[in-house]
């Protein structure tokens, strides 16, 4: 199956990609060349196939999208300068929300079969209300309410035209084989010792995976997230049995010793 990893680069991105090259014709899309740079200290180069593109304008993204069979939507807007995600900032809505509206609309028109979507949300929700497919994030930052927002695209998009679109909810990605968390801290006691609502990112790519090979599913949403209480607090089981996932990150060696 040809997939299009659009944010390949990223964090995340390059789990995806390494996991689906092993089953599947990949074609990596970021905005550039420099987006390889972030993390090529950890992942090395990428020598697959890649597209540049600006996902906030749709012509760019739906020549991306030539001949592809399968998309996993993981590109976001991540930014530490100052101003970002600011009432000033732009991108969180050019990138989050248009360039998701791009990618749905050009696998609309192209009759692309297949769409995952890296959404984000708490494993607990701050009322105690259990997280299954219906409950939305609560919260109201910038970043949660384009996360809820793009939720709400994919929802509209399979009830409107029938596109075929699973949304994964992780909470925060982690590296369980490296030791490092998505700010780059140490893992551990001694460092970020583990709390409720982890996922390695290994774990979530082949979520990622096996949500685009998924025959049957038409629309789910779905929680994937690697620690044992998560089970008591949103739909973290459901996703195992659906989607047949194993997860295989050990975050136990991180949790803090009493």
């Amino acid at each position: 199956m040809k997939v299009a990893v659009f944010g390949a680069a990223g964090w995340l991105g390059r789990a995806i990609i390494a996991n689906m090259q092993v089953h599947h014709d990949v074609r990596a899309v970021d905005y550039g060349p420099e987006a390889w740079q972030s993390w090529k200290d950890v992942d090395g180069d990428w020598d697959g196939e890649t597209h540049y593109g600006d996902i906030s304008d749709f012509g760019q993204v739906d020549a991306a999208l030539e001949g592809v069979e399968a998309v996993v939507h993981a590109a976001v807007y991540s930014t530490r300068a100052p101003g970002g995600y600011g009432v000033e900032d732009d991108k969180p809505f050019s990138i989050n929300l248009k360039g998701l509206w791009n990618v749905l609309e050009a696998v609309r028109r192209r009759e692309i079969k297949r769409v995952v979507h890296v959404g984000s949300c708490q494993t607990v929700h701050t009322q105690g209300t259990f997280f299954d497919a219906h409950v939305r994030r609560p919260d109201g930052s910038l970043y949660a309410v384009c996360k809820r927002l793009q939720e709400e695209m994919c929802r509209q998009y399979h009830d409107a035209f029938g596109t075929s679109i699973i949304v994964l909810r992780p909470d925060y990605i982690v590296d369980s084989r490296l030791g490092v968390g998505k700010g780059r801290e140490t893992l551990g006691p001694e460092g970020s010792p583990l709390r409720n609502g982890w996922v390695c990112r290994h774990d979530l790519a082949e979520a990622c995976r096996l949500a685009a090979e998924h025959p049957e599913l038409e629309f789910d949403v779905l929680h994937i997230v690697g620690t044992p209480e998560a089970d008591s607090t949103c739909n973290t089981a459901r996703a195992r049995e659906i989607l047949g996932l194993k997860y295989r990150g050990d975050l136990e060696q991180y949790r803090e010793k009493n």
